[in-house]
């Protein structure tokens, strides 16, 4: 009788254990580096009609479109920071893309889902230099990763940090990372755990090399302009006019006419021989968006395989399934490329969620939501608490309808890599429903990177160099300060700043009040920072 006793206890327990693991949903977490919302169909932007994306707007129509979701440093080694850690930039210790996180010393969104039971892996791009750690199972692309016959990284195998390692894969990226997640889901996860997979996509970042199958998509047609391609910025600041890469000639620094010159541009040579300079906007802006297309295009096909996938092995009903994009792009908006703006079309995320058992279909939310959110409300679903030390806060019940009646009003931005790259001025922002408040401060104040320009390498690691050697910090010189303001009500393309104007000088001093008191909550203050503080101050008083 006892031993009768325990052979039901054992199979009472086991039939526990199997249904707290059925309760669970499984989890697909798929992001696209540099996939901005106005290049996704739902999202119904000037592109929607010309390029659709039917198989994620599939999402959305069998799910939640949310529209006010932000990343809070629209850089792409610091955003998956964030995403993993559920903590800001200057939390977590990934400011730029030259800081490695350190796993270890900082929340890590695997390891919890580790904890709660579930089976993790990773597929396509990670980008945060050292080894994943928290999952099973990896197979990633070392550093920013190859577009045709990518190298991949896989668990078991040796590793090595940043740009170094990995096997060849032969193929398109889009396609091989899509296939590689299939081949997961069909033959290596189990069936006696939920899983956690995250399928990250290298495209559509630049330079936009897309399968060669959609050289023809887009040649007889052109792409619709964005409102601010050619907008009049005198209203602007001199802390943001004159900077960033532009589309047109404008930017004598760094413009897409410039590069798209180049013999060795991946795509084919920009002919601008007797065009004027309105001319050679529209020409550059025509090649970006069609050669940045292609490549979304590709990655809609993958999403579908993967949908499609789920339908005929029945795992759709019982799994959550998220699209986003690590951040924003700029497409020609306010004649700019790249993101690192605190402009909407920059700090803006797309993000997608079909969950049939809990969310609506064909559902909307507007509720502000920003990337330290994203691993409290994996680690809700999954029916685990978040480390104390995540800043963000689950919004499952946002998605459900029942948002919290002390959910936040505001979400900040900071952008610290000043005139990296893309020639954009750092800054910090704060934005409300209706109202953004950006402050232009203009200096490289990075404690790392500043220690490296004074030649005190020693702080660097092995992982971080390839960044930093293509960024030359010490022509980072201080750009003017200024503050911009911008009511999204009456102004939702952001061509009228009306800092200044009389009418918004209540709103701009609440604003400037509220500014500091989010970055005093989160641990941002400016007190380390002298010549920050001294140009804040002055700028700020008149």
């Amino acid at each position: 009788m006892k031993f009768l006793n325990l052979a039901i206890a054992s199979l009472l327990g086991s039939s526990l254990l199997a249904f707290a693991a059925s309760a669970k949903p499984k989890i697909l977490f798929i992001m696209s580096d540099d996939h901005t919302w106005q290049a996704i169909g739902s999202y119904g932007s000037h592109l929607k009609e010309v390029a659709p994306t039917p198989n994620i707007d599939r999402l959305a129509d069998e799910g939640m479109l949310l529209k006010n979701v932000f990343c809070t440093n629209s850089i792409c080694t610091p955003s998956r920071a964030t995403i993993l850690s559920g903590q800001y930039s200057h939390r977590n210790g990934v400011l730029t893309l030259a800081d490695t996180w350190n796993k270890y010393h900082h929340p890590n969104l695997a390891i919890e889902m580790q904890k709660a039971g579930y089976q993790t892996a990773i597929i396509g791009k990670w980008h945060l230099h050292s080894e994943p750690v928290g999952f099973d199972y990896y197979k990633v692309l070392p550093g920013q990763g190859l577009y045709f016959n990518p190298l991949l990284k896989e668990k078991g195998k040796p590793w090595k940090d940043a740009n170094e390692g990995g096997e060849p894969h032969p193929g398109h990226s889009s396609d091989v990372i899509g296939k590689e997640t299939l081949d997961w889901l069909k033959a290596k996860r189990s069936d006696d755990q939920p899983f956690f997979l995250m399928c990250h996509f290298k495209a559509p970042h630049g330079l936009w090399e897309y399968a060669p199958r959609f050289e023809d998509l887009y040649a007889n047609r052109d792409i619709p302009e964005p409102h601010s391609l050619f907008e009049d910025s005198s209203d602007r600041s001199e802390g943001s006019e004159r900077y960033g890469t532009t589309v047109g000639p404008t930017n004598q620094i760094r413009s897409r006419v410039k590069r798209m010159q180049s013999k060795n541009w991946p795509t084919g040579t920009l002919d601008i021989s007797g065009m004027n300079e309105k001319e050679q906007t529209r020409a550059a802006y025509q090649k970006y968006l069609k050669d940045y297309l292609r490549c979304v295009a590709g990655i809609d096909e993958n999403v579908g395989r993967i949908l499609d996938y789920l339908d005929e092995a029945d795992l759709a009903d019982d799994t959550l399934v998220v699209y986003t994009g690590d951040q924003g792009m700029m497409l020609g908006e306010h004649d700019r490329v790249d993101k690192r703006w605190a402009f909407e079309e920059s700090m803006r995320m797309p993000f997608i969620v079909r969950y049939p058992k809990e969310i609506e279909a064909n559902s909307i939310n507007e509720d502000i939501i920003n990337n330290t959110d994203f691993a409290p409300t994996f680690l809700d679903f999954a029916g685990a608490r978040p480390p104390r030390e995540m800043q963000g806060r689950s919004f499952r019940p946002n998605l459900l309808g029942n948002t919290p009646r002390n959910w936040r009003e505001a979400t900040y931005y900071r952008y610290w890599m000043h005139r990296a790259h893309h020639d954009t001025p750092a800054h910090y922002a704060i934005r409300t429903q209706r109202y953004k408040l950006v402050f232009y401060y203009g200096l490289p104040v990075h404690p790392t990177l500043n220690a490296i320009a004074e030649g005190e390498t020693e702080t660097v690691t092995e992982a971080n160099m390839h960044m930093i050697s293509s960024w030359d910090i010490s022509k980072a010189e201080p750009t003017p300060a200024g503050l911009e303001l911008y009511d999204l009500e009456k102004d939702p393309y952001e061509q009228n700043n009306v800092y200044g104007n009389p009418t918004y000088a209540k709103i701009a001093e609440y604003l400037k009040a509220q500014l500091l008191q989010y970055k005093k909550n989160i641990g941002d203050t400016d007190e380390p920072y002298p010549n920050l503080m001294r140009r804040r101050e002055s700028v700020w008083a008149n």
